[in-house]
């Protein structure tokens, strides 16, 4: 086992912390980024489906469009099942260099088909390949058979642009409920979380 270490990177004041959430989520984003932290548009999101049974992967934040958290996935995957069933989702950002966590629960829609399209145009080649390739969270045979669907679809779009495929695009999450967790001494942490009632972010302080 690890030894246990202490918190001790930062802190959270209640008068610092701005009205609107979504203002800390940027600044929180941004000083991430400025600070070199490893893979900090990784988040995990849960999904749940018809049965109650939760999961959660890691996707990639792309976007923040109209206060909603954007990633692109397969509109047929197993998260993309459970969304069409409930579109209630949590979202979790954990960066250890920063000793700093944010929770985020909101609901989920499809975004504009155009905005999908855009994002598509900008993906890779390669990239855009694979996602006529892959029939995600499918059963399949054998490595071999994906890497032939990979081969069929080079075949079918040598020479020219690849279109995005129907089942694959963005999810918006819009939250209405944030928290913003910053490590402190012997885990008497700081928890500031927003809660969004008829329109309007209240914030509150919460026991570690």
């Amino acid at each position: 086992m690890k030894e246990r270490f202490d918190f001790v990177k930062g802190q959270l004041k209640m008068h610092e912390t701005p009205k609107d959430p979504g203002v800390m989520l940027d600044a929180w984003l941004q000083n991430a980024q400025a600070n070199s932290v490893s893979e900090y548009q990784a988040m995990v999101i849960a999904t749940v489906d018809n049965k109650h049974q939760v999961s959660t992967r890691v996707v990639y934040l792309r976007d923040i469009i109209a206060d909603g958290l954007v990633f692109y996935t397969n509109f047929n995957s197993r998260k993309g099942l459970d969304i069409k069933k409930n579109s209630e989702v949590a979202i979790n950002f954990f960066w250890k260099e920063l000793e700093q966590q944010i929770r985020i629960q909101g609901t989920i829609k499809i975004v504009n088909p155009d905005v999908s399209d855009a994002y598509f145009r900008e993906r890779p080649r390669e990239s855009q390949i694979g996602a006529w390739a892959s029939d995600q969270s499918k059963q399949i045979p054998n490595r071999a058979y994906l890497e032939q669907q990979l081969i069929r679809y080079q075949n079918e779009f040598d020479g020219g642009p690849v279109p995005r495929p129907e089942h694959w695009g963005g999810y918006k999450v819009i939250p209405h409920y944030f928290e913003f967790w910053q490590g402190r001494k012997n885990r008497l942490h700081d928890r500031i979380c927003y809660s969004k009632k008829n329109g309007l972010w209240s914030k509150s302080r919460l026991a570690p």
